[in-house]
């Protein structure tokens, strides 16, 4: 595992992207205190499947109308009823 503070990363970005290549973890450091990992990026774990959460989303039936005064507030007409 490698430990850099934000400032000497700046100046060693491509270096330290060459040691996450090896297969190394760089921790980044703000003030010697850890705030963020650089890990090697491997992509979605499998392909996506269309409809997998059918049946368990439901969108409200007035999902599309907006109250009167907000629709007024975005320059809206309210619908005439």
């Amino acid at each position: 595992m490698v430990v850099r503070n934000i400032s000497q990363a700046k100046a060693e970005l491509s270096a330290l992207i060459e040691q996450v290549l090896k297969g190394n973890e760089v921790i980044l450091a703000k003030a010697g205190k850890p705030v963020a990992r650089l890990v090697a990026y491997r992509g979605p774990s499998g392909p996506r499947k269309p409809g997998c959460m059918a049946g368990e989303i439901s969108v409200a039936a007035d999902f599309d109308s907006l109250p009167d005064d907000i629709a007024e507030t975005f320059g809206m007409h309210p619908p005439v009823r």
